[in-house]
């Protein structure tokens, strides 16, 4: 997270190959007004492509900066199926000064809609916070309990040379800032994350990303997206006024078919119909959206097209039987063709970039060549 007052971005898109790893996951981003005013689109694709989970985006600095891009950036999110935060850059520098700015990002915070129960981050790195250890361990209490009080969750940004040396980060809390060149090896595990680089570069979105890798459910909202969740247990979705009843999980399963089942275009009943399977049908599925109170899977045919099938009502009946699976459940294998990418390929079968990677043991998401032989 850098410090982002600067102006609005240039809306040109960059469609470029993103720069992926084999360790670090692009789990959560981070956005200001120096990415703009991000789309539903913009989320779906780093959702979709990339596998992020959460976004936190800036909400004021000081008592006397409000991030304008704040409000649109937490609805298009939300809309998006991300679990969104915010987060505060830190001008403090003792506990009158952390308390003023903590009832101004509050204030902030709950006019751009930031739902009760997200995080709401102190950054602390700007020069302004570097006074004495004992000090700033206060501020950064003080900072934290009025925070709890309005009903967020407290957590605290920093520089990996800060921790433990300019104020106290402890074990199980915080969200690390180190960008080493070896991204093999994962680093502040201890902690509920890790900023491992400024300069992500996702494809339809203009200029470059904070992504950060997490480490437990903390800025998911204490729901893990990869468990297998049955409707039984999802009947509180469209009860939930901050979420509604729009929430995605990327989860992978298999799926075998109870009774006659229309394959549709969108998760939504309003979808075309394209196709219909009978009892006794099996499935595998990379992705699970809840709209209009049914489970949707999600899953890419081998054509390449991708398509929605109902689970099952939330709440209600099961049309079917779930499997717990993983991200290589489906044990499909692709070969390579003569202009092929990552990104190509992912965006085809409905996985990311990050996932073929991982999978297949790839070291430079940009280096493949035709003839070779990808699970997906």
């Amino acid at each position: 997270m850098k410090h982002k007052t600067m102006g609005l971005a240039t809306a040109t898109l960059l469609f470029l190959m993103p720069s992926a790893v084999s360790a670090a996951r692009t789990d959560m981003v981070d956005v200001s007004n120096h990415n703009g005013y991000m789309t539903v689109g913009n989320f779906t694709a780093m959702r979709d492509r990339y596998g992020v989970k959460a976004v936190v985006t800036k909400i004021s600095e000081g008592t006397y900066y409000h991030d304008y891009t704040a409000r649109n950036n937490i609805a298009t999110a939300q809309q998006a199926g991300l679990y969104i935060n915010g987060y505060h850059f830190a001008r403090y520098n003792n506990v009158p000064t952390a308390q003023a700015e903590a009832r101004y990002a509050v204030a902030m915070a709950r006019q751009d809609g930031l739902p009760t129960g997200a995080v709401l981050v102190a950054d602390v790195e700007s020069n302004s916070n570097n006074t004495d250890y004992w000090t700033m361990n206060q501020a950064n209490n003080a900072f934290k309990q009025i925070v709890e009080q309005a009903g967020y969750r407290y957590d605290i940004y920093t520089m990996a040379s800060w921790v433990n040396r300019k104020f106290n980060v402890n074990g199980g809390s915080g969200w690390i800032a180190q960008y080493p060149y070896n991204l093999t090896t994962n680093r502040w595990t201890n902690h509920h994350a890790w900023q491992f680089r400024s300069d992500q570069v996702f494809y339809g979105s203009s200029g470059v990303f904070d992504a950060s890798q997490l480490y437990d459910d903390y800025y998911t909202g204490g729901q893990n997206k990869n468990a297998v969740i049955s409707n039984g247990d999802t009947y509180h979705v469209k009860k939930n006024e901050n979420k509604g009843s729009n929430e995605d999980y990327a989860q992978y399963g298999s799926f075998t078919v109870g009774t006659g089942l229309n394959i549709r275009t969108a998760p939504s009943l309003n979808g075309q119909v394209v196709g219909r399977y009978q009892a006794g049908d099996h499935f595998t599925y990379n992705h699970v959206y809840i709209r209009e109170g049914y489970a949707w899977a999600r899953y890419t045919t081998y054509s390449g097209r991708t398509v929605y099938a109902a689970l099952g009502r939330m709440g209600g009946e099961e049309y079917g039987t779930r499997y717990k699976g993983n991200s290589t459940a489906s044990k499909r294998v692709y070969v390579v063709r003569y202009g092929d990418t990552l990104g190509s390929i992912a965006s085809r079968y409905g996985t990311t970039v990050n996932g073929i990677a991982q999978r297949n043991g790839i070291g430079n998401v940009n280096l493949i060549y035709p003839g070779q032989r990808l699970y997906l």
